[in-house]
């Protein structure tokens, strides 16, 4: 038995242009949901770096804890902003993050 219609051409399936990012973020996230997530990463990436310190020796350990004290500082700058939502500055940066996702 013959088919009458012949199965569709087979194609590779399109694939979105990449822009240079592997991860995106969604554009529906509140801006305090995207820095109280960063501040939890913060939080992860100091106690991996503590850990590590104290795995390594020399250079190495220098490394770890340079690492460490940069995500504590940047922790520092994300709590700040966590906690000053009302800051001028904070509220024009909410503001434009709820323009984004009303116009999308």
């Amino acid at each position: 038995m013959s088919k009458i219609v012949p199965d569709p051409p087979i194609t590779e399936p399109e694939q979105p242009e990449s822009q240079g990012s592997f991860f995106t973020v969604s554009p529906h996230i509140n801006t305090e949901t995207l820095l109280a997530k960063a501040s939890e990463d913060l939080l992860s990436i100091r106690a991996l770096a503590a850990d590590l310190a104290d795995e390594v020796d020399g250079s190495r350990r220098s490394i770890a804890l340079a690492i460490n004290r940069m995500a504590d500082g940047v922790h520092l700058l994300v709590e700040r902003a966590l906690d000053h939502p009302d800051d001028p500055a904070m509220a024009a940066i909410f503001a434009r993050q709820q323009n984004r996702v009303a116009d999308a």
